[in-house]
């Protein structure tokens, strides 16, 4: 926050100050920059790349259904050039100020290299979300990341109960990522910070242990008659070497039936967006988070229309597990009569 007497909440205050320096130690930044919502926080990126008259920007799909909207909108003066990994020296040209992935990536969870591309990036900042992996699992700034981007309103609010994001990053970058939500008015509310600082106090536990929970249940889904295929990072063989530390807590899974009718039958998981929290959720995202992506887009990226992202919670997993085997079943026997 600005140096001297605080004068206007909009400017900044001690409490999201705190949150800030706690976020940047976590991810091993020199700084972190906080905002009212992690949409605040990608914007306020982009519209420092325009700022800096770097206005194209290059990214990596799949991303947040909402982050791939924005960057394909051009709302705030930006372009995009949608590549892959291996195709990042390509997409690179004069004018480029960003670069933006996210790993694991939403909603197939597959990891990208983030030294790697951070190589191919060169002198250009590499923005990674790390939303999923939070810093207990994975700290892209020790892989050569230049900006790390969490929607705070995930695992490090911990309870679906607050809204944020920030930015950990370079004192340069903060620089002007400050002054932008100044003049945009995409402050961090006091209590919201304060709600955070809490939630940072059990996050090693809850991410932990929401995990573990996570890898028994892909386990079992694996081997489950009515899903075809499971989407979980520990299970792949092709892992960045010393990236994440575990597979995290999101389970995805393709199913042989209806998807929607496998979420309407479910007791104690509750069908909602969001993940992070103390409560087991399940979406569709073709219909929810990534509705807003062209189908062509989704399809390409991975994205099946009959694929359920599980955001695992603190419950006991044999809990968990009866609720998701009953309403698998239950929808599949539905399905053959």
């Amino acid at each position: 926050m600005p140096p001297g007497h605080p004068i206007y909440g909009r400017l900044g205050n001690t409490t999201v100050a705190r949150f800030e320096a706690a976020m940047a130690d976590l991810e091993g930044c020199a700084a972190a920059v906080a905002f009212s919502s992690g949409m605040a926080a990608l914007t306020a990126c982009l519209l420092a790349s325009v700022a800096r008259q770097r206005p194209h920007i290059v990214a990596i799909r799949p991303l947040y259904g909402t982050s791939d909207h924005l960057l394909d909108s051009g709302l705030l003066g930006t372009t995009v050039t949608w590549t892959t990994p291996e195709d990042l020296p390509a997409a690179i040209q004069s004018d480029t100020g960003l670069i933006i992935m996210e790993t694991p990536a939403n909603p197939t969870l597959s990891e990208h290299d983030i030294g790697r591309l951070a190589k191919a990036a060169g002198d250009l900042p590499l923005l990674v979300d790390n939303t999923f992996a939070t810093p207990i699992l994975q700290r892209p700034a020790e892989h050569g990341a230049q900006m790390v981007l969490h929607s705070a309103t995930k695992f490090l609010g911990g309870h679906g109960d607050v809204m944020g994001g920030v930015v950990t990053c370079t004192e340069d970058f903060a620089r002007a990522l400050r002054q932008i939500r100044i003049v945009t008015g995409a402050v961090l509310h006091p209590f919201a910070g304060y709600l955070l600082l809490r939630g940072l106090s059990t996050l090693p536990i809850r991410v932990r242990r929401a995990a573990a929970t996570a890898a028994e249940l892909a386990r079992r889904l694996a081997a489950h008659p009515s899903v075809t295929r499971v989407f979980y990072p520990a299970h792949t063989d092709d892992r960045p070497p010393g990236q994440m530390d575990g597979g995290g807590s999101l389970v995805s899974f393709e199913v042989a039936g209806d998807p929607r009718d496998v979420v309407a039958r479910v007791r104690l998981i509750t069908p909602a967006v969001s993940l992070g929290g103390v409560d087991t959720l399940i979406q569709h995202p073709s219909s929810l988070t990534h509705r807003i992506v062209p189908d062509d887009v989704r399809q390409r990226s991975g994205i099946s229309d009959r694929l359920l992202r599980l955001a695992v919670g603190l419950e006991d997993p044999d809990d968990l597990w009866h609720d998701l085997d009953r309403s698998l079943s239950t929808s599949a026997q539905e399905a053959a009569r």
